[in-house]
C-alpha cells in the first residue's frame, strides 16, 4: 500500500521495538519532564479536571446523572489531544529550549493536520456516547431514564439487565479505547515533531503498537488504572497525573520512532 508519505516523496517514519524497561524509562523521564517545569503540567491538568467536572455537574444538572460515569469514561479518550501542550514543553526540553505558553500554543497552531487528528479523538468520543445509548436502549429499554446515579447503579449491579449492560459496555468500552490508544498513541507527537499528514501518523502510531504489542498494551493498561484513580478523587488527581502521562508519551515516541536522517 502506498501512503500520503510516500506519493509525496517522503520516507515513512522508521518504528523501532520497546521493551518493558523502556516505558518504565521513559515514564522516569515523564516525571523529570513535570518536576522542571511543573507549571506547564499543572495548567493543562487543571484545564482537564475542569472539563470532566464541568460534565458531571452539567449532567446532573440536567438530570441526567447516570450519564456521568459513561462520559467520565469518554472524557479520557480525548486526553492524548489535551496533553499535546506538553509534548512540546518536553520536546522544548530535550533540546535545551525554554518554554512560554505563546511559544507552545504558535508551533500548535502552525502544525495543521493536529486538527484533523483532534477530529478524529473526537469522532471516536462521539461514538462511544452513541454506543452508550444504544445499549440502554437494548439492555434497558429505549426510553431509560433514571431519576439519579443511586438509581441507575442500583438497576444496572442488581438486574440481569444491568449487568449484562454493564459487561457489554466495558467490552465495546474497551475496544474503542484501544483503538484510540493504536491511532494516537505516536501521532500527535509525531505530527508535533514532523511535517507529515495525519494519515501516515495515524498508521505510524498503529504500527508501533503492533511491533511491540506487550509493552503498548501494558503502557496503555497504566493509563487507564492512573486515570481511574485520578478520576476519583473529582478529577482533581488529574493534575499530577495529565502531565506525567504527557510527558511519558513524548520520551516513549522517542523510542518507538527513530529519528529522522541527520537529527539526533
Amino acid at each position: 500500500m502506498t501512503t500520503t508519505s510516500s506519493i509525496s516523496g517522503r520516507s515513512d517514519p522508521v518504528v523501532r521495538k520497546v521493551t518493558a524497561t523502556d516505558v518504565a524509562e521513559a515514564l522516569g523521564e515523564g516525571l523529570r519532564d513535570f518536576q522542571a517545569r511543573p507549571l506547564y503540567g499543572l495548567i493543562s491538568g487543571a484545564i482537564y479536571a475542569a472539563g470532566g467536572i464541568l460534565i458531571v455537574l452539567c449532567v446532573t444538572a440536567l438530570g441526567m446523572s447516570y450519564l456521568a460515569y459513561p462520559l467520565a469514561a469518554g472524557f479520557a479518550l480525548i486526553g492524548p489531544f489535551v496533553a499535546i501542550g506538553l509534548y512540546e514543553v518536553s520536546r522544548q526540553r530535550e533540546a535545551g529550549l525554554p518554554s512560554s505558553v505563546p511559544g507552545i500554543w504558535r508551533t500548535i497552531r502552525s502544525r495543521g493536520e493536529i486538527g484533523w487528528m483532534a477530529f478524529v479523538a473526537l469522532f471516536i468520543f462521539i461514538i462511544w456516547m452513541y454506543q452508550v445509548r444504544l445499549l440502554l436502549a437494548l439492555f434497558l429499554g429505549l426510553h431509560a431514564s433514571f431519576s439519579s446515579l443511586h438509581e441507575f447503579l442500583s438497576v444496572v449491579l442488581t438486574t440481569n439487565e444491568g449487568l449484562s449492560f454493564l459487561i457489554a459496555g466495558n467490552i465495546i468500552g474497551a475496544a474503542l479505547s484501544m483503538i484510540l490508544f493504536s491511532l494516537t498513541v505516536v501521532s500527535f507527537p509525531l505530527l508535533l515533531d514532523r511535517d507529515v499528514d495525519f494519515v501516515t501518523a495515524m498508521i505510524t502510531s498503529v504500527r508501533a503498537v503492533v511491533t511491540s504489542p506487550v509493552p503498548m498494551i501494558g503502557w496503555a493498561i497504566i493509563i487507564v488504572v492512573l486515570m481511574i484513580v485520578s478520576a476519583l478523587p473529582f478529577f482533581l488527581g488529574l493534575l499530577v497525573t495529565l502531565p506525567v502521562l504527557g510527558h511519558t508519551t513524548w520520551h516513549l515516541y522517542r523510542r518507538l520512532v527513530a529519528p529522522q536522517a541527520g537529527l539526533s
